[in-house]
């Protein structure tokens, strides 16, 4: 009997990141692959399951968001002594902090790290000088026995021509999900009109929700029942604050819906009861909510950051604009409601490039052989 490929998987697990592993785990053949997953002690309480429906082995460690020093080096250590532990054939290091710990853990080891960032961290800050020092540590990095598995083609584009990683070096795994299967019925109180559009997430930099308050204010002037109902409200909000404060300034209390965690499907549900996604993120790696939201069938209104460019062919499937456009944006939207045909013709499409680029139930081939591609 052939012997299993042994993979540990590195990550704090929260937020997409953690979409994307159990994707790939509940996916992938655990018959040719033997997956362990390594990751913080105050993430993610589900367990990890595999195709057959068995619990994967997992370690935990102090492994966090934030830079810390200490607890950094500790989880480095301990996952080193992990990785001599358990021998794997290969790590494949999720997010940028998995990146770090896992290239770091890894050294004089002889084990490839392939990394996901799902969106570079230094992306992440509008300071210049956080900016320059992230970039060079993932410079760096990416000269440590390392693969990047970008799960873009702009990612892909951006570790060549800014990270540096050679070109042979440079992978391609697009995001993927299983094909959904939408209950309409809330498990929630419904406080919001039955024509809205929506989106999903926190309020935060990388999101971008002061464009997109602004944006309905502008769409109000001409279209006044307008109404957005942004979910994801809650978990590591640094914005929330600001977002609450413009929205009172703007008088659009009865225009917005702030929804704090839901379920899955809560937020499938609403989804598709709505009238369009949108999205104003500044950064991207390739985000699952516009994915989620073409397997359903939505048209898709959003800025041209990395990821969502991936997922949107403009005027095809919905509309790209840049980060300044607000008014554009507002005018566009406008167009998506008030033109049924035009919203019809966009939804169909964006099912079809889903069905066509992003069901993992045919891409987790392309991981599986890029893993074997990999194997010392």
């Amino acid at each position: 009997m052939m012997k299993k490929v042994k993979i540990i998987h590195i990550l704090h697990s929260v937020g997409g990141v953690d979409v994307s592993l159990r994707h790939i785990l509940n996916n992938i053949d655990d018959v040719l692959f033997e997956n362990i997953v390594i990751h913080s002690d105050n993430d993610t309480k589900k367990e990890f399951i595999s195709l057959s429906k068995n619990k994967i082995k997992e370690y935990k460690l102090s492994i966090y968001r934030n830079i810390s020093p200490l607890k950094d080096f500790k989880s480095i250590l301990a996952t080193r002594r992990i990785l001599k532990k358990e021998k794997p054939h290969l790590i494949h290091a999720h997010s940028a902090k998995g990146g770090v710990i896992s290239r770091l853990a890894a050294i004089g080891l002889n084990i490839r790290v392939l990394h996901t960032p799902q969106a570079y961290s230094y992306l992440s800050t509008s300071n210049s000088l956080k900016r320059m020092v992230f970039l060079q540590i993932e410079r760096v990095l990416a000269n440590l026995n390392s693969t990047l598995v970008a799960s873009s083609s702009s990612e892909q584009k951006r570790g060549v021509n800014e990270v540096k990683y050679k070109k042979k070096n440079a992978m391609l795994f697009n995001n993927s999900i299983n094909d959904i299967k939408v209950d309409s019925n809330l498990t929630i109180d419904k406080t919001w009109p039955t024509n809205y559009i929506c989106t999903v997430g926190r309020p935060s930099y990388q999101k971008n929700l002061e464009m997109m308050v602004k944006v309905i204010s502008k769409v109000k002037e001409k279209f006044p029942t307008i109404h957005l109902v942004i979910m994801g409200v809650g978990y590591y909000s640094p914005e929330l604050e600001n977002i609450k404060k413009l929205i009172d300034r703007l008088e659009l209390k009865k225009n917005i819906t702030l929804l704090e965690w839901t379920t899955q499907q809560n937020i499938f549900a609403i989804i598709s009861k709505s009238e369009a996604y949108i999205t104003t993120a500044r950064y991207e790696g390739l985000p699952y909510s516009v994915i989620e939201s073409m397997a359903i069938g939505k048209p898709i209104i959003a800025t041209e950051a990395d990821g969502n460019k991936d997922l949107v062919i403009h005027d095809e499937n919905g509309y790209l604009v840049d980060f300044d456009e607000i008014d554009k944006m507002a005018t566009l939207t406008q167009g998506i409601l008030e033109n049924k045909l035009l919203n019809k013709q966009f939804s169909e499409k964006s099912r079809e490039l889903f069905l066509e680029n992003f069901n993992i139930k045919s891409n987790i081939k392309n991981l599986e052989a890029l893993y074997k591609s990999k194997l010392n």
